[in-house]
């Protein structure tokens, strides 16, 4: 219950602090262009075909895409929606390893990878440029700290991003079912109501949290002498 606890204190402490930074709403894109790219991911896996994606200014996007079942509806929408959830905890593993050029260079293949493959708007074009150019700069810039701050900060922002969508996701799908982005894709393709869809998000959000900040403040190790395990210390 403790580490719930934590979790819940610092996603409201870390929405605070980003809706406060100035510079955030630029960076919160990242989110949106993974959750996209995990549709488009998922849609060529299962031999579909992707016909562009669109990054919008509001943080919103879309992906346009074709598969040739009605049930392949089912593993891109629960796959482009699980993508920034995962994410997040990926990047907070790494962290906790001191890996992060390996994640900025993650961070940027993707942005590449859909700047050269799938975006085809004007700003979803020129947000990718701009971000490729500020995360190379990180990743070569040899001032540590700023390189972790920055790494930092699309970590929490793809963490807070996550939960926040899935939250989202489950009031749309409760006052317009319709209009409630994957939930209502995965409603209409298994009958399931899109408001049960939208608590499975918020509750597996939740879960990839803990285990995100499970990485960021792990739990002290048990000491080999602790009373637990049946060994008292020696005096």
């Amino acid at each position: 219950m403790g580490r719930w606890i934590v979790t819940l204190a610092l996603l409201v402490g870390c929405f605070v602090l980003t809706e406060w930074l100035p510079f955030s709403p630029y960076f919160r894109n990242m989110d949106t262009m993974i959750h996209e790219f995990g549709h488009a991911a998922a849609t060529l896996l299962l031999s579909g075909q992707v016909q562009y994606i669109h990054l919008y200014e509001d943080h919103s996007g879309v992906t346009l895409s074709a598969v040739e079942s009605g049930w392949r509806v089912i593993p891109v929408s629960l796959f482009g929606y699980a993508t920034s959830s995962l994410f997040a905890v990926l990047l907070f593993a790494l962290h906790r390893h001191r890996l992060h050029r390996l994640g900025l260079a993650i961070v940027a293949v993707v942005a590449l990878v859909c700047l050269l493959l799938f975006v085809r708007n004007d700003f979803g074009t020129q947000w990718l440029l701009g971000f490729i150019g500020i995360t190379a700069v990180a990743f070569v810039i040899p001032i540590g700290f700023v390189r972790v701050a920055y790494y930092l900060l699309l970590a929490f922002l793809s963490l807070v991003e996550s939960v926040v969508g899935a939250v989202t996701i489950l009031i749309l799908s409760v006052t317009t079912p319709s209009g409630a982005g994957d939930a209502a894709n995965l409603a209409n393709a298994t009958g399931v109501p899109a408001v049960v869809w939208g608590v499975v998000f918020v509750l597996f959000a939740l879960w990839c949290a803990k285990r995100a900040i499970g990485h960021f403040l792990p739990s002290p190790k048990k000491s080999l002498f602790s009373k637990k395990r049946g060994v008292t210390p020696l005096p």
